[in-house]
């Protein structure tokens, strides 16, 4: 009797310790399977770069009085870069101003004497010469104010000059001078790209080129940051390289801040005609010893599957996996902490 009472205790003891061990049951958001015409891609590695770069620099020469910007901000369209000292050029253009009033008194002056010279030759009251004279002065100090007035548009245009502005939207590259440096005429003084022209060069194997076009979206990573964000195929370079026979894609993508040229990027390309495959969304997969997988749901436990991914879109990724079928449901969330075969409840669906 001692005996079985024994044995009952061990049979009663292991039960509950199964119990205990057995994973209780958790609440999981699930998402549903669907199917569709999709491409393969796959992942390249590319540059990035800005297509339209300015290397400014300036037209006259002169001091440099202060530089307004920094390697790495940003500028809008027409905002001052760089200015040179115009002290000098101050004093000729007030001096210039008033050469030109000097010369518009003299045309009054001159004017009012042509006029009553004029009256008089009409009545045979002065001689011709006096008259001819009088009309020359006249016409040649209205010449001499407009050569004047050219001279002072001449150095009003120098100064604008000494003020060199941003051709259009962009980034500072470089900055190659500092106050009190002195420039000539044609020295680059800053490089600025275009923030409506940033794109990513990315090397592809010439027999891609069946499968993309000009205008295709595709899926870009910024390996930084680990950003993803959509980019266009804005063009496809016109030469191959000589030695790997690869062409260039260039992909366009937002602007986006502390971006610098030659960072890297990792661009999906299409290498495949469309076919069927399951998309799945990204939140469904968990990793597993280097491995892809999704969680399912049959009887009421997680059944885990493996996952060959053949195409990234987006939020969202396309398998080839022949048990993926329309409808069926993945966990997306509640899946980190799941276990094979763990009871589960479904709280809701996206």
């Amino acid at each position: 009797m001692r005996i079985l009472h024994i044995l009952m205790s061990i049979m009663i003891a292991s039960a509950i310790t199964a119990f205990a061990q057995e994973p209780p049951p958790a609440k999981v958001v699930v998402a549903k399977v669907a199917q569709q015409d999709v491409a393969e891609n796959q992942s390249f590695i590319g540059l990035f770069y800005y297509d339209r770069m300015s290397r400014v620099s300036s037209e006259v020469s002169g001091l440099v009085e202060k530089v307004e910007v920094r390697e790495g901000r940003r500028v809008k369209k027409g905002a001052s870069l760089v200015r040179l000292n115009t002290e000098i050029l101050d004093k000729e253009i007030s001096l210039a101003r008033t050469r030109v009033e000097q010369i518009q008194l003299r045309i009054q002056h001159a004017e009012k004497n042509y006029k009553r010279l004029d009256s008089l030759y009409a009545q045979e009251g002065v001689s011709e010469k006096d008259y001819d004279d009088s009309l020359f002065e006249y016409q040649n100090y209205k010449m001499d104010k407009q050569a004047a007035e050219k001279e002072l548009d001449k150095l009003q245009l120098l100064k604008r000059k000494s003020v060199i502005k941003a051709p259009f939207d962009g980034i500072i590259l470089e900055k190659s001078v500092d106050s009190g440096d002195w420039v000539q005429q044609g020295k680059q003084l800053v490089s600025i790209g275009s923030t409506d022209d940033l794109l990513v060069r990315v090397p592809v194997a010439e027999t891609m080129l069946q499968f993309v076009a000009v205008g295709d979206k595709v899926p870009v990573v910024v390996n930084a940051f680990n950003k993803e964000l959509s980019g266009t195929i804005d063009d496809i370079d016109p030469t191959a390289d000589e030695k790997t026979k690869n062409v260039f894609l260039k992909i366009r993508v937002p602007m986006l801040e502390n971006i610098a040229e030659n960072m890297s990027a990792t661009v999906f390309v299409s290498t495949s005609s469309e076919r069927q495959l399951a998309i799945i969304p990204r939140d469904a997969l968990v990793k597993f010893q280097g491995k892809d997988f999704v969680y399912t749901i049959k009887e009421d436990k997680a059944s885990i599957l493996p996952v060959n991914i053949v195409t990234y879109l987006g939020d969202k990724i396309g398998a080839d996996n022949p048990y993926f079928a329309a409808g069926m449901p993945v966990v997306v969330e509640g899946n980190e902490r799941l276990r094979p075969d763990q009871p589960v409840v479904i709280a809701g669906e996206k």
